[in-house]
């Protein structure tokens, strides 16, 4: 029973980070209808960003805040300089692009920095702190269950009670009705891509600590773990894309503690066909009136 409630609150803190992820995935879909293969490569960037920043000034929240603003940046400047010149006649031109970029992205650092693992520091401990003689969560999960908690929180009052969130999700729906309505419709597109990227630069800082470290590939499994939780949830539904990432974060937990880690990408994968075959639009996708 210990093992199991340990696994338990250890899978829902991964399961956080897989959320806030899978959201930056969800904000990208919702703003220009494209999967962003590039969103694993350009949070490694921005992390990239912060390591510099933090092993030149000693300071880790310089760095924090630093990773963020660079998520926010390049997400603006991929959307402007890149993916904008894209022709969406094909579904597939964003889908190769985006793995264009990852291929550069990670080229790029693995010639500035290198292909070594570097150690990312903790800004909590991550012993965890026992209840009742049982395991349960450790300062930084705390940390990071109230940092995902605020974000989630935050983009929900932006879309549901503010006039950006409205004009966002109106240039997303309805693009050529909002521009006739006034609506900066490319603007909206570019803010979209820059909270995405910063949500996904603020997801690798925190889940870089939990794994081995520092790498031009060190998304590459979050980054599959995310998608499924996207994936799970639909992509049309940020509380879907939490509720997946739990989901998500628990299974891993699950096993790899029951079964081993070796089997984690398997179980990965075998949920996401599940979803895909049984619900491909995902748990919490609208049901589609039927035409007669």
């Amino acid at each position: 029973m210990d093992r199991f409630v340990f696994l338990t609150v250890d899978g829902l803190s991964r399961g956080a980070v897989y959320a806030a992820f899978a959201l930056a995935l969800v904000l990208i879909w919702r703003a220009a209808r494209v999967v962003n293969f590039a969103q694993g490569a350009m949070a490694v960037a921005a992390a990239y960003v912060a390591y510099t920043v933090s092993t030149t000034t000693g300071s880790y929240w310089l760095g924090f805040v630093v990773a963020i603003v660079a998520g926010l940046l390049l997400g603006a400047l991929v959307d402007r300089v890149v993916m904008r010149h894209v022709d969406h006649a094909s579904p597939l031109n964003p889908v190769i692009v985006a793995l264009g970029l990852v291929l550069l992205i990670q080229a790029v650092l693995g010639m500035v920095y290198g292909n070594e693992f570097r150690p990312a520091e903790a800004p909590f401990s991550r012993s965890a702190l026992t209840v009742g003689g049982v395991a349960v969560l450790s300062p930084y999960d705390l940390f990071v269950f109230a940092t995902i908690g605020v974000v989630v929180s935050g983009l929900a009052w932006l879309f549901a009670r503010t006039p950006v969130g409205l004009r966002m999700r109106a240039a997303a729906f309805a693009p050529e009705v909002s521009r006739l309505l006034g609506v900066n419709v490319g603007g909206m597109l570019t803010l979209g891509w820059a909270l995405a990227s910063g949500v996904g630069a603020l997801a690798a800082m925190l889940v870089m600590p939990t794994e081995l470290g520092l790498h031009p590939h060190a998304m590459d499994l979050v980054f599959v773990s995310a998608f499924t939780a996207a994936v799970v949830g639909g992509l049309d539904s940020p509380p879907g894309a939490v509720v997946g990432g739990l989901v998500v974060g628990l299974l891993l937990s699950y096993v790899s503690g029951y079964a081993g880690s070796d089997l984690t990408p398997l179980a990965v994968l075998v949920l996401l066909l599940a979803v895909l075959l049984v619900r491909p639009g995902g748990l919490f996708a609208p049901v589609a009136a039927r035409r007669v």
